[in-house]
């Protein structure tokens, strides 16, 4: 299938989209070479008070195909038929839904380097915050080597797979992994942390996160 909302032949993909393959290279020789932005934040995301970009991408365990659905309408060219908000899938993994549901911690990262250790670090927030969302998505890269990492380390939280790397361009991916702290309904509350980081500063930032959450009024299920 070509996006998450249909199964069939991929279409040719869009041209803006060949360059990502030099990106998420160059992504994976400064995380091996350990010049990525370690702990620092604010050079790459989305910028807070934004609304993070759609978007709907298989899930690293299941069997659904395709590249990412980014549509923000329906029959949006090359980035989806339907909108991706509109993709509800059990193996798919909808942005959308995730922070309808409460505050969202997002990683996007490549499986290379020290880059994919987010992916515990978030398995260990999971569950001290109740109604926490907590997800991630592999740019590009290899995807059953993917489901092995996800397999091996008891992820709880959906792992998507971004097969063709759109996720790189769109939300502006400078450092790996880069983790964004979304509000409930979609506001960016606070500028990407970039580059692997202590979990201790990982869990601060989610415990701000949750605070201010609170502080606007939105509460956890009982």
């Amino acid at each position: 299938m070509s996006r998450p909302e249909r199964a069939s032949a991929a279409p040719p993909r869009a041209p803006r989209y060949v360059w990502l393959t030099g990106l998420v290279a160059l992504l994976v020789v400064v995380v091996i070479a350990g010049h990525s932005l370690a702990g620092s934040s604010g050079a790459g995301g989305i910028a807070p008070g934004q609304r993070i970009p759609p978007f709907a991408v298989p899930l690293a365990l299941g069997s659904l195909n395709g590249d990412a659905n980014i549509a923000t309408h329906a029959n949006d060219g090359g980035a989806g038929r339907v909108p991706a908000c509109s993709v509800h899938l059990a193996q798919a993994l909808n942005v959308c839904e995730s922070y309808d549901r409460g505050p969202l911690v997002l990683a996007l990262f490549v499986n290379a380097g020290g880059c994919p250790a987010v992916l515990a670090d978030l398995q260990r927030l999971a569950g001290a915050y109740p109604g926490l969302q907590l997800a991630a998505v592999q740019i590009r890269g290899n995807r059953n080597a993917l489901r092995t990492l996800v397999r091996r380390d008891r992820l709880s939280y959906p792992v998507g797979y971004d097969h063709d790397g759109v996720l790189a361009d769109l939300y502006r991916v400078s450092s790996c992994p880069q983790v964004s702290f979304v509000a409930p309904g979609g506001i960016v509350a606070e500028s990407a942390l970039l580059g692997n980081t202590t979990a201790a500063a990982l869990q601060s930032r989610v415990a701000g996160l949750v605070a201010d959450a609170r502080a606007h009024g939105w509460r956890p299920p009982a």
